[in-house]
């Protein structure tokens, strides 16, 4: 494997295990997670896993790859430098928030048989893929590109401790996310972007 920037950064198994503490065991997912966390942190120059919040992570998909990203990296949701963005991809982009350096990753196309070659104990083909995704290398497990985000990184991280209140339902909106409409301050909600709607309850 590649030699990382690290800040005594544990092994793979043991990240891997840290990445597992919320499942059953290990899954191929986590793997990748974990590898492209680590190869983000090496081509940003950035020391893993972070102990402040320079790096963001930017997830195509949720489930227990986000938690192998979370296990190498140190982004998290709750640290605020972790976004799902999800689109069912088992994909990424990484972000410097200092130099705004971004680079999107993705596994290759066809690592699932190329994972036979580096996992020849295998049962199955779930077996395969958890072997072989921790002895590919990088070159051909993972593609990667620099990209430029369409959304400035200061406005997806926001400023924490902003408050202001919806001017029509009235509650409150953290972290810059409030909508401005000919003058009016709403949540997004408000403004025409809510996920869900409003009903009476049956039992009411």
């Amino acid at each position: 494997m590649e030699t990382y920037l690290t800040l005594n950064v544990p092994s793979l198994d043991e990240l891997l295990a840290a990445s597992s503490t919320h499942h059953h065991r290990v899954c191929p997912r986590q793997v990748l997670g974990v590898r492209m966390g680590l190869l983000a942190g090496h081509l940003l120059e950035i020391p893993l896993p972070q102990p402040e919040k320079r790096l963001l992570a930017i997830a195509e998909t949720d489930g227990c790859f986000v938690d192998g990203l979370s296990a190498s990296t140190g982004c998290y949701v709750g640290r605020r430098t972790m976004r799902i963005e999800d689109y069912g991809k088992t994909a990424a982009a990484f972000v410097d928030t200092l130099t705004e350096q971004a680079i999107r990753i993705t596994p290759r196309k066809h690592i699932r048989e190329l994972a036979w070659e580096y996992a020849l104990s295998a049962r199955n083909k779930w077996e395969a893929q958890l072997i072989g995704y921790q002895h590919i290398p990088d070159e051909f497990l993972l593609d990667w590109q620099w990209v430029h985000l369409n959304v400035p990184v200061k406005q997806i991280v926001g400023q924490a401790g902003k408050r202001v209140s919806c001017e029509i339902c009235g509650e409150e909106i953290i972290n810059q996310r409030e909508v401005i409409r000919e003058g009016t301050v709403l949540c997004r909600s408000c403004a025409g972007e809510s996920y869900f709607r409003l009903i009476e309850h049956p039992m009411e």
